[in-house]
């Protein structure tokens, strides 16, 4: 069954922009046992995402995207060199995973925030409760339908 997401990036680390150049990219990175777990058991290919810039200025939905191939080892925790080497993962035991993602749209306009919270349809959006941090979030059809009616 298809399923509705929001994946958050800082935009300095990689933007849509980044993701409409490239196409395709590895969302990797993830080191977070709950969001590890969503891409390991809920996150599949054909998924639809809602690509949100977070940590920065104006924060917000800026495109959509759409998974592409569904997890698999997260290359990141082998490589030293990497931000997020893990030593404690190993080849025979991976610990973290990634997906690929695909770019869909970029959108004219950003949904913020701020704009999304005064939606009565989006009460119970994940992303606009207290607290919430993880950087892969659920979300419901119609709250992912409702959102698509705005851009």
């Amino acid at each position: 069954m298809k399923q509705y997401w929001i994946f958050k990036s800082e935009p300095n680390e990689y933007s849509i922009s980044d993701l409409e150049k490239d196409g395709i990219t590895c969302w990797s990175g993830i080191r977070n046992y709950q969001a590890r777990n969503y891409l390991r058991d809920e996150v599949k290919k054909n998924d639809s995402v809602l690509f949100y810039h977070s940590s920065c200025k104006n924060i917000g939905i800026f495109g959509l995207a759409k998974v592409c191939k569904s997890f698999y080892p997260d290359p990141t925790q082998f490589d030293p060199k990497s931000d997020y080497f893990d030593p404690k993962s190993k080849l025979d035991s991976p610990r973290w995973g990634c997906v690929d993602i695909k770019f869909i749209k970029k959108l004219k306009v950003p949904l913020s925030k701020k704009s999304l919270e005064q939606y009565r349809e989006l009460q119970y959006l994940p992303l606009l409760k207290k607290g919430q941090r993880l950087s892969i979030l659920p979300i419901e059809k119609n709250e992912f339908d409702f959102i698509l009616s705005l851009i």
